[in-house]
């Protein structure tokens, strides 16, 4: 009886160690950006034969104190402007709140886009090895869902999984490579893929090439069938990894943001 009880005890305390530790899982040591990065951007709209110059975008990044904590605040704003403004309005402004180990603690949308609005909000909370996010939009006027999902992988929203990719390793890794990781879309937690497309010299409108990082992100069922791009991205070659274009799509057509300037780099 003895026996048994004590391989009893060093079979717990073997596994101890391999406990799924969701908190440790998530952390990452951000070594991309800081606070104070300001990148602006020239919006591109594309819809069949249609690329006309849009308007502008940026995209910012500052430290706060968030939930009682240091946060890093990012603010994206997309305006379109002119013939496509006309064609399609988008008047989008994404703001996110992500920790200093990048794990996302809020996501708010506030999107125009042609006639209609949306409101969306994904609050997440830490504990117990499990994520919680509680997700709500509105559309319209009219409230679609307001619901709580858990998970015990790590999840990420719109702007966080930038955050995430720029501080991604991609050494050794060949175009048709990918890496899996979770996101949330709207109430669906679903599969994502990083999709590593090899390497490409960019021009952006602030007149410099830039050696680039040609990443896709593709929304997957479970079964890993059939696939939907969510958004496209070239990343500098270099310790910053700028997003240099930013490919997104809408309900109607698609938006490329190209970079025109950027400040306050961390490298």
């Amino acid at each position: 009886m003895n026996k048994i009880f004590n391989f009893f005890l060093l079979f717990l305390f073997l596994s101890l160690p391999l406990a799924h530790d969701i908190n440790a899982q998530c952390k990452i040591i951000n070594t991309a950006f800081k606070d104070g990065e300001n990148i602006t951007y020239d919006l591109y709209f594309n819809y069949g034969i249609v690329n006309a110059r849009a308007g502008t975008g940026s995209m910012r990044t500052e430290m706060v104190n968030f939930r009682g904590g240091n946060a890093y605040n990012t603010r994206m704003l997309l305006n379109t402007t002119g013939l496509a403004g006309n064609i399609y309005t988008v008047n989008d402004t994404l703001v996110s709140y992500i920790d200093m180990d990048l794990r996302p603690l809020l996501f708010n949308k506030n999107a125009f886009e042609g006639k209609d609005y949306s409101k969306e909000i994904q609050s997440f909370a830490y504990g117990n090895n499990e994520i919680k996010v509680r997700t709500s939009r509105i559309f319209n006027g009219e409230k679609k869902f307001d619901e709580t999902v858990t998970t015990n992988d790590c999840t990420y929203d719109y702007l966080s999984v930038l955050s995430l990719i720029r501080n991604m390793d991609y050494t050794g890794m060949q175009p048709g490579d990918q890496k899996q990781i979770q996101f949330l879309s709207g109430k669906e937690i679903v599969n994502m893929a990083v999709n590593y497309n090899g390497t490409s010299k960019i021009r952006a409108n602030n007149g410099v090439t830039y050696n680039t990082i040609q990443i896709t992100l593709t929304i997957q069922d479970e079964g890993f069938k059939n696939t939907k791009d969510a958004i496209s991205a070239s990343l500098t070659d270099d310790a910053n990894r700028i997003p240099v274009v930013i490919n997104t799509h809408l309900n109607i057509g698609a938006i490329r943001a190209v970079l025109k300037s950027v400040t306050g780099l961390r490298n």
